[in-house]
């Protein structure tokens, strides 16, 4: 039975190339590559030989068959994108899916993500996320997102253009208010690394004028979750503060909380906890 392996690959820096993947790379009958010409550099810089085939958003459907072939004829393949983990917002899964029904074996090579490098380095919670790649440009559908991401209780994880960085930023800053914690990272591994944390105001109004070259990965933080221990005891005193007074300007606890959870960007369950204990304190509830 042939193997299919799904290598992951620097996304910058030629040294974060596993010995494993390495190995893989120099071994197999074909390395199927998203681009021939950026593979090419890798493959040059550990002197593998082996032949690469053009396997991108354009041609995957087609060469299925062809390489359902070649693991029938029992040659095992290696799978690579650009740079990080196939599969990541790039092509390979309808492959990897026919491998699979097929009856061959597909087999992991862990290594390099932006998604996740960008992740660990936002200094958000990372006991849950959620990754959407490119967003739409326009439509239903991104305005769904902007959705999903405003009420997302864990970190969200997007890729953007450095052309409409400003643009995304601005309408997230809108959608999901300035004050929402978020990281802009680019530039992973390289020599011009560069992570910029902020709000999304913040960050919006630095990138406005400036965009930036490289590719760009932004994480925003859950909905009253940025950094661990981020909601300190001064921040529950504000809400509490804001929750006794919004309790005497008559206002009903469900709307109280809302309140709260827009203006100190928490979440609504922690905002709703916050307004009935203040309540109770007061003798109100």
């Amino acid at each position: 039975v042939a193997t299919l392996y799904v290598v992951s690959t620097p996304i910058g820096n030629l040294g974060d190339l596993s010995i494993r993947a390495a190995e893989i790379l120099c071994s197999v009958y074909r390395v199927l590559s998203e681009d021939t010409r950026r593979t090419r550099v890798l493959i040059n810089h550990i002197s593998s030989d082996v032949p690469l085939v053009s396997l991108h958003a354009h041609n995957e459907e087609r060469r299925i068959s062809r390489v359902l072939e070649w693991l029938e004829a029992g040659k095992d393949l290696a799978l690579v994108s650009d740079a990080g983990t196939p599969l990541i917002s790039d092509p390979g899964a309808r492959v990897v899916s026919a491998a699979i029904r097929a009856g061959h074996v597909v087999i992991p090579i862990p290594g390099p993500s932006a998604v996740l490098a960008s992740l660990v380095a936002s200094g958000f919670t990372t006991s849950g996320f959620s990754f959407y790649g490119f967003p739409e440009r326009k439509g239903r559908r991104r305005g769904r997102l902007m959705e999903i991401i405003r009420d997302a209780e864990h970190p969200v994880v997007l890729f953007e253009s450095p052309q409409r960085l400003a643009k995304l930023l601005n309408e997230l800053s809108e959608v999901c208010g300035i004050n929402r914690s978020a990281a802009v990272a680019r530039e992973l591994t390289k020599v011009h690394e560069n992570i910029r944390r902020g709000t999304l105001g913040e960050l919006y109004t630095f990138y406005r004028d400036r965009a930036p070259k490289g590719e760009v990965t932004i994480v925003i933080s859950g909905i009253g979750r940025g950094a661990p221990g981020d909601i300190t005891e001064n921040r529950s005193e504000e809400a509490r503060a804001l929750a006794g007074e919004l309790e005497g300007m008559g206002m009903k606890a469900s709307e109280a909380a809302k309140e709260v959870a827009s203006r100190l960007d928490l979440s609504r369950n922690e905002a709703y906890r916050i307004v009935l204990e203040t309540r109770k304190t007061i003798g109100e509830v």
